[in-house]
């Protein structure tokens, strides 16, 4: 095997390194310029600005991710407080409903009403329930009364009314004059409610 003679590239070197040496302070920089761009260009060129773009690329995804998760907490928060809000209104409309009989419920309102008259001590002369007058989510039923008892006995069978688990509003009232017994001939309309189921609509063909 032939041996490889070094000697000789280490005085081409050293006759190289000699005659940079002899140049002028200008050239040999510019020289150690041209070595550094040869060994370290292609170091920059296929690994360092890839790594950079590729970093650069990152940032701006996890620029655009931080801004989307700050977007779904923000609907996050808006969306508990919808919920909760929808909670309590549900809660609300239940106790509504509550105070706003269904159809077959009516009969016994209306009953209430009528016992609270007398127990009040008024004599009925006219209980008659008028047509329902439908409304959005509920109906109204009104009720014609008219009565003949004391001032006192009067009030007291409006305050009993109100008192009612159910909503009964007294409208209309008019006091005309006295009975042959001595009594206020007193009328007015107890307007009831019921409630009404929204209509699912029309099936689309």
């Amino acid at each position: 095997m032939k041996k490889i003679d070094i000697s000789k590239y280490t005085d081409s070197i050293l006759t190289a390194i000699d005659k940079i040496g002899k140049l002028s302070k200008l050239y040999r920089i510019l020289i150690f310029l041209g070595i550094f761009v040869i060994l370290v260009g292609p170091f920059i060129y296929w690994i360092y600005l890839p790594k950079m773009e590729k970093i650069e690329a990152l940032k701006k995804e996890q620029q655009s991710l931080d801004s989307r998760l700050l977007r779904a907490n923000a609907k996050k928060r808006q969306l508990r407080h919808l919920q909760n809000e929808m909670v309590k209104a549900q809660a609300e409309f239940k106790m509504v409903k509550k105070k706003l009989p269904e159809q077959k419920e009516i009969p016994s309102l209306l009953a209430n009403v009528s016992r609270s008259g007398h127990e009040a001590g008024l004599e009925f002369l006219l209980f008659q329930p008028g047509p329902e007058q439908r409304k959005d989510f509920y109906s109204e039923i009104p009720v014609s009364v008219r009565v003949a008892g004391k001032y006192h006995d009067v009030a007291l069978f409006f305050d009993k009314v109100s008192r009612l688990s159910r909503i009964v509003n007294i409208d209309n009232i008019r006091i005309g004059g006295f009975t042959k017994d001595n009594k206020l001939d007193t009328s007015c309309t107890a307007i009831t409610y019921r409630f009404v189921e929204a209509q699912p609509p029309p099936a689309k063909k």
